[in-house]
C-alpha cells in the first residue's frame, strides 16, 4: 500500500491551495483518512480527518482551520482532499496524509505518505 501526496508550494497569505492524496495497491477498505502537519521545531499535529459509515462522511478539524480548510473524500478512488483557504504564515509546514486501513490481508494499519510542503510567505 502507497500513498501519494501532491498540491503543496509557496503562497502568498490569504491564498489557497489544495492538497491530495491517493492510497493504492491491495486495499480491502479504508476506515479514515486525514492530514497532519509539522512546522519547524514544532510536534506533528492533526489538521482534518474524515471518516466513512453507512455512506456518511464524517469530518474532523483542528481549531486553527476551523472555517478555512475543507476535507473531502473520494471513497471510490481512496482519495482525499484538502482545501485550504485564508492562509496564514502559521500554517506552513509539511503536511503529511494518513489512511487508517485494512489490506488485502486483513490488516488494518495507519499508513502515511511522504509529506508535501506549504509554504505561505509574502
Amino acid at each position: 500500500v502507497q500513498l501519494q501526496a501532491s498540491g503543496g508550494g509557496l503562497v502568498q497569505p490569504g491564498g489557497s491551495l489544495r492538497l491530495s492524496c491517493t492510497a493504492s495497491g491491495s486495499i480491502f477498505s479504508v476506515s479514515a483518512m486525514g492530514w497532519y502537519r509539522q512546522a519547524p521545531g514544532k510536534q506533528r499535529e492533526l489538521v482534518a480527518s474524515i471518516t466513512s459509515g453507512g455512506g456518511t462522511n464524517y469530518a474532523n478539524y483542528a481549531d486553527s482551520v476551523k472555517g478555512r480548510f475543507t476535507i473531502s473524500r473520494d471513497n471510490a478512488n481512496n482519495t482525499v482532499y484538502l482545501q485550504m483557504t485564508s492562509l496564514k504564515p502559521e500554517d506552513t509546514a509539511v503536511y503529511y496524509c494518513y489512511a487508517d486501513l485494512t489490506n488485502s490481508m486483513r490488516r488494518r494499519s495507519n499508513y502515511w505518505g511522504q509529506g508535501t510542503l506549504v509554504t505561505v510567505s509574502s
